[in-house]
């Protein structure tokens, strides 16, 4: 594997063997800033990516109780965009949904936007992604009261925003994850769905388009809506008018996977799509003279992988294109799973089921326990002598790392 520096951005800033976003904005994404014009957010992001686990998010000294071996343990960024961040995350929000889960089918739908609307969602992160959540959840509780699907009742779901592609181009898509039945309206009744079906994706598409350009036209009417660039044509009048025309003729896409077999299967899921972000580091082979290879998946090739060469301009573009708006939520619940009654609800649900199963309790761990769980590896063993264990000596401020030569001591 190849990471090397072109002598004109500076050094690397990753002390991995393996290749990662973070040298990548360490090398090149200093000229990219000069010569590119970047959100608070987005230059937020590159920062912190760049400087994760570094002296510069400061930490402390670990001492081993045994041979006196030390070292440098850094802090981490915490971004939700950071591919180094998001494992503990994710699994301390799998463990918080362990308590409310059903034993029943679940189903996963997947609600796509037609890339007609990609430019100006571009622009409009915020106000165009809001009523993608809301047409989703629209779409799926008026079919759960229609009675031709045999529910007639409340459903609850999550919904987990995407909005990338293998190659990492703009590409907004919804992940809902619905258990296979109802609340009934009166709450004294759960109505099961049929095993294999849920709803017709053929008929979930129409009127996922149809809510959505009514909410994306009274967002245009509420002049919520930014046009620049190559998109100011369409902000006039007769501009965003032939864009419903498009969006109107064009066939858009919801699309529904194998369903799940029962709660198991409903966790494993969701640990791989909740807390995922555009590329993760195990995907990056090289960096080498501004240019980046990274592996994708090729869906319109059976999902072979195959291997992407960009150059670093381009690569630090289409990552940036999946920044989200500050304090964006990216998940979120509906219908019977809605926060503020979710506990209730679930409780409820189960006891009209007469649930016989056991279900799995969240369970508070620390890091050092999650780790050991993950990977098999206590990480507060100490590396040098294999016995004693590390505890915390100095604080190592933000400002910088402490000049200790760790070696002679």
């Amino acid at each position: 594997m190849l990471l090397k520096n072109d002598g004109k951005t500076g050094s690397i800033c990753s002390n991995s063997r393996n290749p990662e976003v973070a040298d990548i904005f360490c090398l090149y994404g200093q000229d990219y800033r000069k010569n590119h014009n970047l959100s608070f957010e987005q230059l937020k992001v590159m920062r912190q990516i760049s400087i994760c686990r570094t002296a510069a998010m400061g930490g402390h000294i670990e001492r081993c109780t045994e041979c006196g071996y030390k070292q440098n343990a850094y802090n981490s960024c915490r971004n939700r965009h950071c591919p180094k961040c998001q494992t503990m995350a994710k699994e301390k929000w799998l463990n918080n949904r362990k308590a409310e889960l059903l034993p029943c089918g679940y189903f996963h739908l997947v609600f796509t936007l037609p890339h007609d609307l990609n430019p100006i969602i571009l622009y409009n992160k915020k106000p165009l992604l809001n009523i993608l959540f809301q047409a989703a959840s629209e779409t799926l509780q008026a079919f759960a009261k229609d009675p031709q699907w045999r529910l007639q009742g409340q459903p609850g779901f999550i919904c987990v925003l995407h909005t990338w592609s293998q190659t990492l181009m703009d590409h907004f898509h919804l992940h809902c994850l619905i258990p296979g039945g109802v609340l009934s309206f009166k709450k004294d009744r759960w109505i099961p769905s049929r095993k294999n079906f849920l709803f017709r994706t053929g008929s979930l598409a129409k009127e996922f388009r149809n809510r959505y350009i009514r909410l994306l036209k009274a967002t245009f009417n509420k002049n919520k809506i930014i046009f620049q660039g190559n998109t100011a044509k369409t902000g006039t009048l007769e501009g965003f008018n032939y864009l419903i025309k498009q969006l109107q003729t064009k066939k858009w896409v919801v699309y529904a996977k194998r369903p799940f077999a029962g709660p198991e299967q409903v966790l494993e899921y969701l640990g791989r799509y909740t807390h995922r972000v555009a590329i993760s580091n195990h995907r990056i082979i090289s960096i080498d003279d501004s240019t980046v290879i990274f592996t994708y998946k090729d869906r319109n090739d059976d999902n072979k992988t195959k291997f992407m060469t960009l150059k670093a301009d381009e690569f630090i573009r289409r990552f940036l294109l999946h920044v989200l708006p500050q304090r964006f939520v990216k998940i979120r619940y509906f219908g019977f799973m809605f926060h503020r009654d979710k506990q209730k609800n679930i409780e409820l649900i189960r006891k009209l089921m007469d649930a016989v199963v056991v279900f799995t309790e969240k369970v508070e761990e620390t890091v050092q326990q999650m780790m050991l769980r993950l990977t098999g590896v206590d990480i507060t063993l100490c590396p040098h002598c294999g016995k004693g264990r590390m505890i915390p000596l100095i604080k190592i401020p933000k400002t910088g790392v402490l000049n200790i030569d760790f070696k002679e001591q």
